[in-house]
């Protein structure tokens, strides 16, 4: 069936149709914009708490992740039998380290960034340590916090 007028006119339509278009396009790339250079603004938490049992029986000279808000955190557990935790994201341009267990340091591939067992930056591009927290054991639990932070966690 043909109408005799039509509801809109073929050009009313394209033109809608390119202008839907390019909004979505400029509001999609605004959106990413934002989310880059503002990417994390306050989401790291202050203390997070882990099950002691997954932690304790790691072999010396080894490092086991944890989720550090949304980075990533590693649990080292040095030759000596120490334990310590720090932040595993490099200080230079936030890429992940790993930890190479035959040299006791950690390195960074993005830019052959190389930190000692402590944490010190020791060679590359890092202009600062790695972030270390402090331990803490309470029963079953295994509670990771930034330095200097009161942890009080509820009575249940």
């Amino acid at each position: 069936m043909k109408l005799k007028y039509s509801l809109i006119s073929r050009r009313t339509f394209l033109n809608t149709l390119f202008g839907s278009w390019l909004f979505a396009l400029f509001s999609g790339s605004f959106y990413a914009l934002i989310k880059f250079a503002f990417p994390t603004v306050g989401k790291e938490p202050d203390f997070v708490v882990l099950k002691l049992k997954d932690y304790v029986d790691i072999p010396n000279n080894s490092v086991k992740p944890f989720t550090w808000g949304n980075v990533l955190g590693l649990y080292l557990k040095k030759e000596d039998g120490s334990i310590m935790a720090l932040k595993g994201v490099c200080t230079h341009m936030e890429c992940n380290v790993a930890y190479k267990p035959d040299e006791k340091k950690f390195y960074c591939a993005c830019h052959q960034g190389w930190f000692d067992d402590t944490g010190q930056n020791i060679a590359g591009p890092p202009p600062r340590p790695l972030e270390t927290f402090d331990v803490i054991v309470e029963g079953e639990k295994l509670i990771i916090a930034k330095k200097g932070v009161q942890v009080e966690l509820p009575k249940a």
